[in-house]
């Protein structure tokens, strides 16, 4: 099987409504998320729940692992529950083929090497500020709908996905840079990026501005 049928396979198990909002919905979530909470979250039975999340292991999309959800152990805790969590590849596909990361990579390697740090960030602040004001309100729904997948830890605001995952993995000081230049462009006044990574996560978090 080429690369592009495993890209298939995977992406073709989400085409079930049902197992494409558990998928959303597993993914999203900072810690591991069992059966019972992810059949609450998107309204379905715990068998059908079950089922889906299944399959989207058997996919490649998720990964599954038993332990306590009561946090408890010693007799008497209960037997381990099946929990998922996100699975760390990553599965693209373009109809026809085309090879857009290949140009990323030599893109952020020439700006790299020739030392224009400093330009990308305020390209990409520029580019931020230039989108329609955003309310301070709906800045979650933003976030999430540029793929950042945002989660509130207390009072900070983490990002639960690098949008930028696979250049940032090779050019981590270019592209974490570059994003938080994007974020501080994108978000509003009451807000502040800040560098502050998460396991697994995106490099930037948010707090509430003090000014």
């Amino acid at each position: 099987m080429t690369n592009d049928d495993s890209a298939f396979a995977a992406l073709g198990a989400l085409g079930d409504p049902v197992r494409r909002r558990l998928y959303r919905y597993v993914a999203a979530q900072p810690d591991d998320v069992g059966r019972d909470a992810a059949a609450e979250a998107v309204e379905v039975s715990r068998s059908l729940a079950a089922f889906h999340l299944d399959k989207l292991v058997e996919a490649g999309l998720l990964t599954a692992s038993s332990r306590r959800l009561s946090g408890r152990t010693g007799p008497g805790a209960g037997r381990p529950a099946k929990v998922y969590r996100r699975a760390e590849g990553e599965h693209s596909v373009s109809v026809p083929p085309r090879s857009y990361d290949s140009v990323g990579h030599l893109l952020a390697a020439t700006v790299e090497n020739a030392g224009l740090d400093r330009e990308l960030q305020d390209a990409a602040r520029a580019a931020g500020a230039a989108q329609p004001d955003i309310d301070a309100d709906d800045l979650v729904d933003v976030l999430a709908e540029r793929g950042y997948q945002p989660y509130w830890d207390e009072g900070t605001l983490r990002l639960r996905n690098c949008p930028f995952h696979a250049l940032a993995e090779e050019f981590p000081a270019l592209i974490c840079g570059m994003n938080l230049a994007l974020l501080e462009g994108v978000t509003p006044a009451a807000w502040r990026p800040v560098m502050d990574p998460c396991p697994g996560g995106c490099c930037v978090a948010l707090s509430r501005s003090s000014d």
